[in-house]
């Protein structure tokens, strides 16, 4: 299937049942999360952590379907990656997985976020936001920002069915959102949004930290939902 995703900016669709997705930082909450529930809906799914016995552990703990390696083989071997490590290591990563990762679809779902006595809070990028400094180290890649506001919690909460959520999509590629699009609706209850240009990916990860806030004072799971589409 690579050979259509190397070609994402064509007009041609993706089949996304084809597709094998990689997940990047797979043995953290998130990445685990996202694994799980889109391996659930047979998705052929890989995660990967900086050692391949790490990665087949938690691979073994989702299920029997779902790979584990490093995270270099893992950028190698998959057709889509997401990108869920995190934020310290996210450039350096990146930078070193550039050239497995040319011509593919780079789903970012890496928040900038720092911690005190007030709780969350945004940090500055240089380049604007994770999305974008992904797409600055990753030139001949297509950068997707998604998946910033669903809750690892409830994605790795077995009796959660349906998880109830609409996921931000950001991009400026229309078959890249398109089909990552598709992809978060592969997961019951998910909505996948168009959210504007990759340009716009700021305030879209920032707003993990009011999300944060909410459920620290309501002691919930808040998500996102968008109205009147």
């Amino acid at each position: 299937m690579t050979e259509t995703v190397n070609n994402a900016q064509d007009s041609e669709a993706i089949d996304i049942n084809s597709l094998v997705v990689g997940v990047l930082g797979g043995t953290g909450e998130q990445g685990r999360g996202l694994a799980t529930r889109l391996s659930q809906a047979g998705v052929a799914v890989i995660i990967g952590s900086r050692t391949q016995e790490r990665a087949s552990e938690v691979a073994r703990e989702i299920n029997a379907s779902v790979r584990g390696m490093s995270n270099a083989d893992v950028a190698t071997e998959c057709d889509v990656v997401i990108v869920a490590v995190p934020w310290d290591g996210h450039k350096e990563l990146l930078e070193g997985l550039a050239g497995q990762l040319a011509g593919k679809i780079v789903v970012d779902c890496v928040n900038p976020l720092g911690f005190d006595k007030g709780g969350a809070f945004c940090l500055d990028v240089e380049e604007g936001s994770a999305a974008q400094q992904a797409q600055s180290v990753l030139p001949d890649s297509t950068v997707v920002a998604a998946f910033h506001h669903i809750s690892a919690k409830l994605l790795l909460d077995t009796e959660v069915s349906d998880i109830g959520g609409d996921v931000l999509v950001v991009g400026d590629v229309r078959t890249a959102t398109d089909l990552v699009q598709e992809l978060a609706e592969k997961i019951p209850g998910m909505r996948g949004v168009y959210a504007g240009k990759l340009r716009n990916a700021g305030q879209v990860e920032g707003f993990t930290a009011n999300l944060i806030s909410m459920n620290r004072r309501y002691k919930g799971h808040a998500g996102v939902h968008i109205t009147d589409i």
